[in-house]
């Protein structure tokens, strides 16, 4: 109850059952006025049976007096039960408790067809079951099954409660043994938040089935792909219910540590999609759930467009106690596909590499976007050209050399292709040569770019007498002309030597790295790395028009993950910069932790992304995607 003072006022509570062209329901009614379960069939379920049970009070033992009322009619379509329900309701029902005063009542009486709608054939059958109280109380229904045979009792009341505690204690007991979060000193607290952030991950887990829709350079026109199914992990299931290829290798390092068993099936499942080229569509959009969340035009799958190979992390993790008839399997495709990126995203160079299907059209954004690359509207060369040489795909290159070579030795293949290619990735030497911004002082993209760009509004050409004139659009002006150099971007893309462990722990540049990060006008919050420098032009600069900036300041828990990751491989080896490694280390897992925290017991949700000025969380909510590897991040688990 809100309200205080005064008798309680009446709730009615209504339970819809109903069939839509399908399905039989059967009532089983109670004193001939309280229908106390339905039993039916359908396509879908098979045979089932639903209980209403009598209500309670609010301890869930003792009886809660209610009145009860029924309706038994023919529907004429789902989307007509409220008015069904409507012009059934009669105030000829008195609510009388036992010493207490009769109150008249609203309740669904005989139903008597509507307006209009005389002859039509029904399509179905609705019978609803209504108890009315006062508040407050429990009134439970349950469903059962029939495919279950010899139900030892109903799940119901304490028997449920009983159960749900059960499981309950289970499954903290498994996360504690698992992740260790109250021997490291967590108040139950936070320790529920971590539970959480998991078992959304969990919940949010789903099976897809359908075909994505394929451009390839070789046909004219877009076709359906084969039919394909993917069990898998998405960052929101509410709001992106699909998966992600760049976004799932994130999932898998959390869901390796709670299941590996699970976790496999997933990665095999993603490299069961690939084609006879070797290619995986970086979004899998496979049904109707998938695709009614997905603009138009981002429907299009580009067959030359890769994304990073994230599921290599995840696979490496498992890689130890992995079974060797599970990696005798995969390795075919692991082959094939390492393959195709070294065929298809080959840079102008030996040992470069570049992300292909940036925004074709530049003159439409401050900046082409870069899908390919995961990290969307991230700066780069600001004119697109076959001469770019992309810092992080050829640290994802190195990775998945490092994993394939691991993956050959422990089937006694081949290994050493993988592991020169690893080894003249890692070549210190090499990597500043070819992506060292002396004038910068960090590690940078190289293209053909302009620093000198900016949106103004194009003005308008006068409508045709009696038109509305043209809504006014903003459009790149380029105010210096372009050169090849290095990227002045100065954010994530500038620490993947580090994130990704390349640099030697005595490397000359890990001192430059180290305190780019910490600067608090560059990269450093107190909720985080920021995506982009405060003091980079692009700093929180809109794209176009209708797109905000994304990967350009806001706070990535993703790319924090694989930050803290690296500080502590950093710390646990030997060099001179190993105490300044585990100081940064110390201070950035607080404050990442210590935010998500206070964001989610402020609004109950892990979010997309943080504010890197308020540490607030914004975009997309609730996901726990990447966001809930806040839980290895806690555990210490890398």
């Amino acid at each position: 109850p809100q309200g205080t003072g005064g008798p309680a006022p009446l709730l009615s509570l209504f339970f819809y059952v109903a069939t839509d062209g399908q399905g039989t329901l059967e009532p089983h009614l109670e004193n001939k006025s309280r229908l106390a379960a339905v039993t039916g069939t359908s396509e879908e379920l098979g045979d089932f049976t639903l209980t209403f049970l009598r209500p309670t009070a609010e301890n869930g033992e003792d009886p809660k007096y209610a009145s009860y009322n029924y309706l038994d009619a023919a529907s004429p379509g789902l989307h007509r039960l409220t008015e069904v329900v409507r012009s059934s309701l009669s105030n000829r029902f008195v609510f009388a408790p036992p010493g207490k005063p009769r109150r008249r009542f609203f309740a669904v009486d005989s139903f008597r067809g509507l307006p209009g709608a005389v002859g039509e054939p029904p399509h179905g059958r609705l019978l609803l079951h209504q108890v009315t109280l006062e508040p407050s109380g429990t009134v439970e229904v349950t469903f059962e099954s029939g495919s279950v045979a010899d139900r030892p009792g109903r799940l119901a009341g304490g028997a449920l409660s009983a159960a749900l505690a059960q499981h309950t204690a289970a499954f903290e007991q498994r996360f504690e043994e698992t992740f260790g979060l109250g021997r490291k000193g967590f108040p139950a607290s936070q320790r529920r938040f971590a539970q959480a952030a998991l078992s959304d991950m969990l919940g949010g887990m789903g099976y897809f089935h359908g075909r994505s829709l394929v451009q390839s350079p070789l046909q004219e026109h877009p076709v359906p792909a084969p039919e394909a199914a993917l069990f898998t992990a998405v960052p929101s299931r509410s709001f992106f219910p699909r998966g992600f290829l760049w976004d799932e290798g994130f999932h898998q390092l959390l869901l390796a540590r709670w299941d590996p068993a699970l976790s496999r099936e997933v990665i095999a499942h993603w490299l069961d999609l690939m084609n006879a080229e070797g290619w995986i569509p970086r979004e899998q959009i496979l049904g109707e759930e998938a695709r009614a969340k997905v603009p138009p035009e981002f429907l299009l799958q580009h067959s030359e467009t890769a994304n990073p190979p994230t599921l290599l992390l995840a696979l490496q993790r498992l890689l130890p106690d992995a079974p060797l008839p599970y990696l005798r399997r995969l390795f075919p495709r692991l082959r094939a596909w390492y393959d195709w990126y070294n065929r298809t995203q080959a840079g102008p160079l030996p040992l470069t590499f570049r992300w292909r299907g940036r925004d074709p059209h530049p003159e439409r954004f401050l900046n082409p976007k870069t899908l390919a690359s995961g990290l969307d509207d991230y700066p780069r060369a600001s004119h697109p050209s076959p001469d770019e040489r992309h810092l992080d795909l050829r640290c994802w290159m190195a990775l998945a050399s490092r994993v394939l070579g691991e993956v050959a030795e422990r089937l006694g293949e081949p290994s050493g292709p993988y592991r020169e290619m690893e080894q003249a990735l890692s070549d210190n030497r090499l990597l500043e040569q070819l992506h060292w911004a002396q004038e910068l002082g960090a590690f940078a993209d190289y293209g053909n770019h302009s620093s000198a760009v900016g949106l103004r509004w194009q003005r308008v050409v006068p409508a045709a007498p009696g038109r509305p004139p043209p809504d006014p659009q903003l459009v790149r002006e380029v105010r210096e002309a372009p050169q090849p150099r290095f990227v002045g971007a100065l954010g994530y893309v500038s620490l993947f030597p580090l994130l990704l462990q390349l640099l030697r722990p005595d490397s000359p540049r890990l001192p430059t790295v180290l305190a780019t990060m910490r600067n608090e006008r560059q990269l450093w919050t107190p909720f985080g790395l920021r995506s982009l420098a405060r003091d980079s032009p692009l700093y929180m600069q809109r794209n176009t028009q209708h797109d905000p900036p994304y990967w350009r300041g806001p706070v990535w828990v993703n790319i924090n993950y694989l930050a803290l990751r690296a500080l502590h491989g950093y710390a646990s080896a030997s060099g001179p910069q190993r105490e300044r490694a585990a100081e940064l280390y110390r201070e950035l897992r607080h404050n990442l932790v210590a935010n998500l925290y206070r964001q989610y017991t402020e609004s109950g949700f892990l979010w997309e992304q943080y504010s890197d000025s308020t540490g607030r969380g914004q975009g997309c909510h609730p996901f726990a995607g990447w966001s809930a590897l806040v839980v290895l991040v806690m555990a210490e688990d890398y």
